[in-house]
């Protein structure tokens, strides 16, 4: 059940979920609570489960589309529930799944 793809894609949707803590942190003045900076690192791991489930890597150009594609999808969860306020974070989202999606392109398959 836990595939080089899963464990790559959770992991890696953890660490870039602990970037997003220290950077939502830093741009709020260090005045973020600390179930928004949760519910963000949450966001990314979730984007990391999804992607995983998305099956093999269908090669280099197709994963930078459907990278981006389930990271606006997941981002926009957190961005709508911050009242669309946290545009950098959601634009980071999308990054972040062309990145989850190639880092098990590269080591999950």
């Amino acid at each position: 059940m836990w595939t080089k793809r899963l464990k790559a894609c959770i992991a890696s949707g953890a660490v870039l979920g602990a970037f997003c803590i220290v950077g939502a942190y830093v741009r709020s003045g260090f005045q973020s609570e600390a179930y928004l900076l949760f519910a963000l690192w949450y966001n990314r791991v979730m984007m990391g489960l999804l992607i995983s489930l998305a099956g093999g890597s269908p090669g280099l150009p197709k994963i930078i589309g459907r990278g981006s594609l389930f990271g606006l999808i997941v981002s926009f969860a957190f961005y709508s529930a911050t009242g669309f306020h946290d545009l950098v974070s959601f634009l980071a989202g999308i990054v972040y799944g062309i990145i989850i999606e190639y880092i098990a392109f590269k080591y999950g398959d």
